[in-house]
């Protein structure tokens, strides 16, 4: 039988991180906490259930702390968690059968179903897979900010799903934007010379029209009631943010043009 390590990355999850972890226990065989040097009882909670804790601050590298994770993990497989992620009973006997007889696969794929506020966002193109179980060695993560896994060979699906609860309210949804958009605003300017008054209007008028149009019509989110349009809203929302951040760093370093 082959063996699985799950490797979590936190900060600050005492509110979730007890659920994700109860949802592993019988999946298991190794779990590795990579901690972003949180100042509630996160790392407390994980060493309560036998958790191998690495403290590590990530200055807003998250693929460096899921490579710190894959390093330190003994297994043959490896399946990536968030603390606000749960392995429903159900998917645990399809994620053993897959490693058990993985075939040419080196990794797989499964599906993350998504929760709003507790109601599951199954259109808006939220509901489908991602690549999160790997063999060790075949695997490592990109990106400093929205990281991506790269794997070296093939990779197969499970039909199953891994449940995502990010936002229990509309105050964790702007909180996140908030924070990702700082550091989403000072990536962006650090590779180009120059943006332009016109490039961050188009952006916070057109672009944004289109953005809930792709969600809430073409890609069906008003299929989800009134969940899908709050959540079309706030996914137009956290780009005006980081767009207007943007539009107030460029013109600090003064890479703002007309």
């Amino acid at each position: 039988m082959s063996t699985l390590s799950v490797v979590v990355i936190t900060k600050n999850e005492e509110a979730k991180l007890t659920r994700c972890l109860d949802s592993i226990k019988p999946l298991a065989d190794d779990v590795i906490i990579v901690d972003d040097v949180s100042t509630d009882n996160t790392t407390k909670i994980a060493q309560q259930f036998g958790a191998k804790v690495i403290i590590n601050e990530s200055n807003g590298n998250f693929a460096g702390q899921r490579n710190i994770g894959v390093e330190n993990s003994c297994c043959e497989w490896i399946l990536q968690m968030d603390a606000d992620e749960v392995v429903p009973v159900e998917t645990v006997d399809k994620i053993r059968a897959a490693i058990n007889n993985p075939g040419n696969f080196s990794a797989f794929e499964i599906r993350r179903k998504n929760f709003f506020m507790g109601h599951p966002i199954k259109y808006s193109g939220n509901y489908g897979y991602a690549l999160k179980i790997f063999k060790k060695g075949a695997g490592w993560y990109e990106g400093v900010i929205h990281e991506s896994l790269k794997i070296d060979g093939s990779v197969g699906k499970i039909d199953a799903d891994v449940e995502h609860y990010p936002f229990g309210s509309i105050y964790d949804v702007i909180a996140r934007a908030n924070f990702y958009s700082d550091l989403e605003s000072l990536e962006f300017l650090k590779k180009v010379d120059s943006v332009s008054e016109r490039k961050i209007r188009y952006e916070l008028t057109v672009a944004s029209i289109k953005r809930f149009w792709k969600l809430y019509v073409k890609k069906r989110g008003y299929k989800d009631g009134m969940h899908g349009f709050i959540w079309g809203i706030l996914n137009v929302i956290g780009p005006q943010i980081r767009w207007i951040k943007i539009w107030e760093a460029a013109r600090k370093q003064s890479k703002l043009v007309k």
